[in-house]
C-alpha cells in the first residue's frame, strides 16, 4: 500500500548517543536554530527509507542501510497534523562519527544522550515526541 507522506526523519544513534543537527537560524524555515534529526522532504517517487537515505547522505555524509534500522513508523508530522512523515531509528557503531561529512544545511552537529535531547527547550517538538514514543515502545532505548 502506498500511503502518502511528506518526508522522513531519523533518530540516528552512534553508539549510545544521538546525532543531532542545529538548524540554520533563518526566519523563513520551520524551527530556526532548533536541534533536529537528519532527514527532510520527499522527492517524487521515493519511499520513506529512500527519502531518509538521500537526506542523510546530503546532510551528514552517512549511508543508511535497512540493516541499521531498529524501528520505523509512519506518523503525523506533528500533533494534530493531517500530513505524515516516516520516522526511523537507526543504529551505527561507536566511532562512526569520524565518517561524518557535514553538508551545507544547519549550523553544526553534535552527539547527545537521548535524555539530554528530550530535555532541550530548543529541540524540534515533534521529534521529541517521536523519540519518546520509540523509547516507550522499545522499553527504554538501546539494548547492549
Amino acid at each position: 500500500m502506498d500511503e502518502p507522506f511528506d518526508g522522513a526523519k531519523a533518530a540516528v544513534f552512534i553508539g549510545a548517543h544521538l546525532l543531532v543537527i542545529l538548524r540554520d537560524d533563518k526566519p523563513d524555515i520551520p524551527f530556526p536554530a532548533n536541534w533536529d534529526f537528519p532527514g527532510g522532504g520527499r522527492e517524487p517517487g521515493e519511499t520513506g527509507f529512500e527519502t531518509l537515505a538521500r537526506e542523510m547522505h546530503e546532510e551528514v555524509g552517512l549511508d543508511a542501510h535497512a540493516a541499521q534500522c531498529l524501528w520505523a513508523r509512519r506518523l503525523p508530522r506533528q500533533e494534530g497534523s493531517a500530513a505524515f512523515t516516516w520516522f526511523y531509528v537507526l543504529r551505527y557503531p561507536a566511532g562512526t562519527e569520524g565518517d561524518i561529512c557535514f553538508g551545507d544545511e544547519g549550523q553544526r552537529w553534535t552527539l547527545m544522550h537521548p535524555d539530554d535531547f528530550v530535555a532541550l527547550p530548543d529541540a524540534v517538538p515533534s521529534l521529541v515526541a517521536k523519540l519518546r514514543l520509540w523509547l516507550y515502545e522499545s522499553g527504554g532505548g538501546l539494548q547492549a
